[in-house]
């Protein structure tokens, strides 16, 4: 199997995509839903992510990718996991929900459809539309 796409959400405040390109790499943490957890853990070195900023902007602002596949969170005791994440590039132009919202072909995304996850999978064809709409090239 190929590599695969994901998106994954932080409220800027907390840890921006500005962040993570000064950071130039950090583990992917404070995730405590299942589903999101379980995510993380398909994640293969070199999948790439849709960063998102929520609450403030509720945007996808940039492209990071991973480059260590999940490992035990050293921030818990329970059985929660990160992966370390580094920047790809920033979109030429975020795309935000209502955007989202109102493709015909995004509109059926899971950071739509299922708001409250943080780590969602994202389909080829969802990537390469929202790089598209966003003027973004890879």
């Amino acid at each position: 199997m190929g590599k695969r796409a994901w998106l994954v959400k932080s409220e800027p405040f907390k840890y921006s995509f500005e962040q993570l390109e000064k950071d130039k790499r950090t583990f992917w943490d404070g995730v405590r839903n299942y589903e999101a957890r379980n995510n993380m853990r398909a994640m293969k070195k070199g999948d790439l992510l849709l960063y998102y900023h929520s609450n403030e902007g509720k945007e996808i602002v940039g492209l990071a990718k991973v480059v260590r596949e999940a490992y035990p969170d050293p921030t818990s005791d329970e059985d929660w996991s990160v992966v370390d994440v580094a920047p790809v590039k920033r979109l030429a132009r975020p795309v935000g929900l209502a955007e989202l919202k109102a493709h015909p072909a995004l509109k059926e995304m899971a950071v739509v459809k299922r708001s409250r996850i943080s780590v969602t999978p994202v389909t080829d064809e969802e990537l390469k539309l929202v790089l598209r709409v966003s003027g973004t090239k890879l």
